[in-house]
């Protein structure tokens, strides 16, 4: 999962909670995938909100990227190609 084309790891989401792309990215890998979970762990979202839309997106795009991974593409595993 590399949600990090453009963004450094060590961009800092939530300016409120100091929490970090990688501190939510290694949250995400761990199973807490949905904006609730990662700002009870964190803190991230419950002060001043700014950063909602970033996360949210985040998690987004990293759930994309999980589904990609483990969708099987035609040809592999067994799938005939098209």
């Amino acid at each position: 999962m590399d949600c990090q084309d453009s963004n450094p790891p060590d961009e800092v989401m939530c300016h409120c909670s100091g929490t970090t792309r990688i501190e939510i990215q290694r949250l995400f890998e761990q199973g807490l995938v949905s904006m609730e979970a990662i700002s009870r762990r964190t803190g991230a979202i419950s002060g001043c909100g700014g950063c909602e839309w970033d996360i949210a997106e985040m998690l987004n795009q990293l759930a994309d990227q999980q589904q990609e991974v483990s969708s099987p593409q035609p040809g592999q595993n067994g799938m005939p190609n098209p």
